[in-house]
């Protein structure tokens, strides 16, 4: 069997093939709460051909939603997210959730609620100030990861995947930029990486073996003085070694000060101010080229960071970032990582991994112009094919 279409055990779940739909917050979930938009957005990637889809972003608190249409999650909102899974298993696939707290990058003024960070800073988003996260909130926030761990189980996920990217709380206190705390969670990098870890550990003690746990790990934050990939690998071995992840997702930017790092390709600028609530979108008009960084994009353009965490860890590892052929699956898999995920070539094409599967010669329709991005404001899609 062809190795991209052949099953994989990711912990306890098994998968019916490598490619994961990656987490695209689908703005399908008004004052976060379970749709039919949100179903038909996933049964649609099931559907499909891909071996995993992945529901984004779920807050596991309210103060941790990107905004006040993110969802949290709490037993009314498992309830809903049952028919998300449901229609994702009818279709042959597995389903995971993103679970995370948006800490600094949280618009407090959307949640009326503040924002956490490891200390305090300006968020141009909200325009507001984060409040600096006292042991208590990290308790809580802990816990409540746990909660939303066993209730995404009970929901009947296959997975859950905790977001330690992009400058979101987690990301943010590995950060020696942003978080220059002085107690047990600043300072050097195991007291950085403490909250990290501790909630993988309260995710897994949560959920035991029911589910499979998979955590999005930045490998470079491509901000001067933020995390970078020596202390990634460092964290990446420490999860391996308390075997409270089953997998890592890598990835790297930050959506709090390089957010097209993230991406790579265009930088649409004037449709970034469109989606912003003013003031924001004014300044974006002004100084937006200086935010939204262009980086040209090339596939895989995290497979020469990713290579390095292959090299020194035995952990599953999946591979993000402009994968979009059958080359380049063909490729990563044969240097020995275990999936690859996608993201907006399948919003141009749900359908792509069927289609790759019966001609693998396949050319995705993306052109990386990132137009779908500010969609996740609206009704997350590719305006190219709308």
């Amino acid at each position: 069997m062809d190795p991209v279409f052949s099953p994989v055990r990711l912990g306890p779940a098994t998968v019916r093939n490598r490619i994961v739909k990656a987490a695209t917050f689908e703005a399908a979930t008004p004052g976060g709460v379970v749709t039919d938009r949100l179903v038909e957005f996933h049964r649609r990637h099931a559907e499909g051909g891909v071996g995993m889809t992945t529901v984004a972003f779920c807050a596991v608190s309210p103060e941790g939603r990107t905004d006040r249409d993110a969802m949290w999650l709490h037993p009314e909102v498992a309830a809903g997210l049952r028919t998300v899974t449901d229609a994702v298993h009818e279709a042959g696939a597995a389903a995971s959730v993103q679970l995370g707290h948006a800490g600094p990058v949280a618009n407090a003024r959307s949640n009326q609620l503040p924002a956490l960070g490891p200390g305090r800073f300006f968020n141009p988003l909200g325009m507001r100030r984060t409040r600096f996260a006292t042991e208590a909130d990290l308790t809580r926030v802990t816990a409540a990861y746990g909660t939303a761990a066993l209730l995404a189980a009970d929901a009947g996920f296959d997975a859950v995947e905790l977001h330690f990217g992009h400058n979101y709380l987690i990301s943010a206190f590995l950060s020696p930029l942003l978080n220059r705390r002085d107690d047990r969670y600043g300072g050097p990098l195991h007291n950085r990486a403490r909250l990290a870890l501790e909630v993988a550990r309260t995710v897994r003690e949560a959920v035991g073996d029911r589910i499979a746990v998979t955590a999005k790990l930045n490998m470079d934050d491509r901000v001067r003085g933020g995390f970078g990939i020596e202390e990634s690998v460092q964290v990446a071995a420490w999860l391996q070694e308390a075997g409270t992840v089953d997998a890592l997702k890598l990835t790297a930017g930050s959506s709090l000060l390089n957010p097209m790092a993230i991406f790579t390709g265009d930088a649409p600028v004037r449709e970034f101010a469109a989606a912003f609530p003013k003031p924001a979108g004014w300044g974006l008009r002004v100084s937006g080229r200086a935010f939204l960084r262009e980086y040209p994009f090339r596939e895989a353009y995290l497979l020469d960071r990713a290579r390095r965490f292959r090299a020194e860890l035995s952990l599953p590892l999946i591979l993000l970032g402009g994968v979009t052929s059958k080359s380049t699956m063909d490729t990563a898999l044969a240097e020995g990582f275990d999936l690859v995920a996608m993201a907006r070539a399948l919003l141009i094409e749900p359908d792509l991994p069927a289609r790759l599967r019966a001609d693998p010669t396949v050319q995705s329709r993306c052109t990386h112009c990132n137009l779908c991005v500010p969609t996740i404001y609206t009704r997350t899609h590719c305006p190219v094919t709308a």
